[in-house]
Order: C-alpha cells, then structure tokens, then sequence
C-alpha cells in the first residue's frame, strides 16, 4: 500500500509560481505510473501531468503545457508539480495519485488527500 501526503498549495497572485510536491512511503514510486490531479467543487476531477513507471516518458494537459513541469524523484520517492504562470483558472484542489494503469483517473490506485491552490490577486 502506498502512502500520499502533498504539500505546497496556497494563495498566490495570477502569474505568479507554486511548487507542490507528493511525499510517498509504503512503497517506491518507481514502479508506478504517478500523476497530479486537480478538482474544483462541482466539475469533474481532471488530469495534469503524468509520468509512466520508470520515467517512461511525462505527459500534460494542453492547459498546462509550458507552464507545469512534473518531475519524479527516485532518491526522495516523491513527485513534485511546478506550477509557473499561473491563471486564476488553475485554482482548484490538487491530487497526487500513483497507480499500475494508464495515465489517467481510472488508471491510479492510490490518492492523497489534496492541496489547495488559489490564483487570486
């Protein structure tokens, strides 16, 4: 069983930068496809960016391409989500999730528990 804690969400002015990272223990990340993930009440919950297992190759939304860099970290076994440029549009709640599927919701098995980003001025 993996384990998932985020950390690094708060309130920061449009274009401004976050970097959230995912902290994992149970298990090392290496094996899994892992993922950032981000809901706003009431919309479905969306994909970010993604990283197959063993840095098979790292995906993102069109909305976020140029702007979010994913990066894994073997060594620390945590995930971190750099967030540059950032639009009011991007606040919602963001998820770290790894899993043995494909990069997408269906595809994670194992979630955090959120961290909050709000883009306001």
């Amino acid at each position: 069983q993996v384990q998932l804690v985020e950390s690094g969400g708060g309130l920061v002015q449009p274009g401004g930068s976050l970097r959230l990272s995912c902290a994992a223990s149970g298990h090392t990340l290496d094996d899994y496809v892992i993922g950032w993930f981000r809901q706003v009440p009431g919309k479905e919950r969306e994909g970010v960016a993604c990283i197959l297992a063993r840095d098979g190759g790292t995906y993102y939304a069109d909305f976020v391409k140029g702007r979010f860099t994913m990066v894994r970290d073997n060594a620390k076994n945590a995930m971190y989500l750099q967030m540059n440029n950032l639009k009011p549009d991007d606040t919602a709640d963001y998820y770290c999730a790894a899993g043995s599927g494909l990069c997408d919701e269906l595809g994670m098995d194992h979630w955090g528990r959120g961290t909050l980003v709000t883009v306001s001025s």
